[in-house]
């Protein structure tokens, strides 16, 4: 029997966008799903305006993660096998959700990464958000026994029944430090795919004061402490025998 995949959206506030990027994921993905987390600006009168994708609305805005941990348990309720999540600011190619989903039947987790490979075309990434990438994949290379290259990107796959072992609480921009800190915790078969790297808009918010970079930086390895904490890994470095495979 053929693997059931899912394509999950998180949208907020993407009136500008996410007519032009469903058209274009229903093409690759017979079943998507957006997640309309409290939209205020006329994204959610476009949503309910289509017929070709399943629709869950949050009354207010939860955040990145929050988002995520609604696609997360749509997919575990409707007995998908496969989710794949990609974001509605035009920055994902939709054309690649088939080899996402390809490369989820040997692993548990496949993650996107803007620097595994370069493509042409490649956007320059804003200076303070790649030096940020770049420390905290580093760190969590270092504690986890990863070699990770993209510790951030959003165009992700993962099997269904690997998410069941997870217990996620963050919902912002820092869930997918806890993500990574869960997945080797747990020991997920992880695999990065090469993704170009594109900026259509250069002014995300990250809410209130984590749009100062240096604060952003300071609540991300907080939030990293925090979960390797709760994991139960203790000094620097995960236990060898948890660590994920990584190819």
């Amino acid at each position: 029997m053929p693997l059931r995949s899912l394509t999950a959206l998180p949208v907020f506030n993407e009136v500008r966008y996410v007519d032009d990027v469903l058209d274009e994921v229903t093409r690759y993905s017979s079943d998507v799903l957006v997640v309309d987390d409290g939209s205020s600006d006329g994204t959610t009168q476009l949503l309910e305006a289509r017929n070709d994708i399943q629709l869950v609305r949050h009354r207010r805005n939860r955040g990145y993660g929050g988002a995520l941990h609604t696609a997360f348990q749509f997919a575990q309720q409707q007995g998908y096998d496969i989710l794949v999540t990609i974001d509605c600011d035009g920055q994902h190619e939709p054309q690649r959700i088939p080899e996402f989903v390809d490369k989820c039947e040997r692993y548990d987790m496949v993650s996107g990464s803007r620097y595994l490979e370069s493509f042409d075309g490649d956007s320059e990434a804003p200076q303070a958000r790649r030096r940020i990438n770049e420390q905290i994949t580093r760190e969590l290379n270092e504690r986890l026994g990863l070699s990770l290259t993209d510790a951030f990107c959003g165009f992700k796959a993962y099997r269904v029944e690997a998410l069941e072992l997870l217990e996620l609480s963050e919902t912002g921009y820092a869930m997918p430090l806890e993500l990574w800190v869960q997945a080797v915790a747990n020991g997920l078969r992880i695999v990065e795919l090469p993704v170009p790297r594109i900026y259509l808009d250069e002014s995300r918010s990250f809410g209130g004061s984590l749009d100062d970079a240096d604060t952003r930086l300071q609540h991300y390895y907080e939030v990293l402490e925090r979960s390797m904490q709760a994991a139960h890994f203790n000094g620097r470095s995960a236990p060898r025998r948890v660590r994920a495979a990584v190819v």
